[in-house]
């Protein structure tokens, strides 16, 4: 039973590799099912998004909703078994029906459990090897910033002796800094996430875009944003 399918062989007979392959990840998949392989991926095992772009080319043709009919789905071909093993269905039925930042938060489950042995075929096509740069796709999609605390009610203030009215002081005039010709900002409301702002706002290339432009207010964790926060939209 397959976790991932091999690209791009999908009418060839499988080979004696193929059903070594669909033997462990089937396993893998089944022990991980508890409580804990819902929890965030670590660092080590999250990958960059070319990454995952480049292996869904390789794998689909870049089609995040593909359903051929195969038995796979999704922009890298995940299995239903493997889909729901690795925690799937908290965001769709199968991967074709869930985004693509979504399917990316199960490949990263599955990258941590299995590397990129996972994907053999294209794996090796593509030289993904060894340890992947963090992304933390996981922490960004599920992990919103907290609601600030309130703010404890100030004491009352005695009341102040009567003083004679001061004659009325001209109003002040507001001097409002105007924002750079076509640059747009966003201030982070309590719950957002990166991904929310991007989609919201309709910002191409999603939440790495307002990530990059903003990383040395943010930082190098994407879920390290806070409410009150102004960050500038790509």
């Amino acid at each position: 039973m397959s976790a991932i399918r091999r690209a791009p062989a999908r009418h060839r007979a499988p080979s004696n590799s193929s059903f070594v392959r669909r033997g462990l990840l089937a396993t893998a998949a089944a022990g991980a099912a508890g409580a804990a392989l819902l929890g965030p991926v670590s660092s080590a095992s999250a990958a960059p998004l070319e990454q995952w772009d480049r292996l869904a080319q390789c794998e689909s043709g870049g089609n995040w909703h593909i359903n051929t009919g195969n038995g796979y789905y999704g922009g890298i071909q995940f299995s239903p078994r493997t889909w729901t093993g690795f925690g799937g269905g908290q965001f769709a039925p199968r991967a074709d029906l869930a985004s693509r930042e979504q399917q990316i938060v199960v490949a990263e489950r599955v990258l941590a459990r299995q590397g990129w042995r996972a994907w053999p075929s294209c794996s090796r096509k593509l030289g993904l090897n060894g340890a992947a740069d963090p992304v933390g796709m996981e922490q960004a999609l599920l992990h919103p910033a907290p609601a600030p605390a309130p703010a404890p009610a100030p004491a009352p203030a005695p009341a102040p002796a009567p003083a004679p009215a001061p004659a009325p002081a001209p109003a002040p005039v507001a001097v409002v800094e105007a924002a750079p010709a076509g640059v747009r900002t966003h201030t982070v409301a309590p719950g957002e996430t990166l991904y929310r702002i991007a989609v919201n706002n309709g910002v191409v290339g999603g939440y790495v875009a307002v990530w990059n432009v903003n990383r040395a207010a943010i930082g190098d964790n994407p879920a390290h944003i806070r409410v009150g926060q102004v960050l500038v939209l790509p």
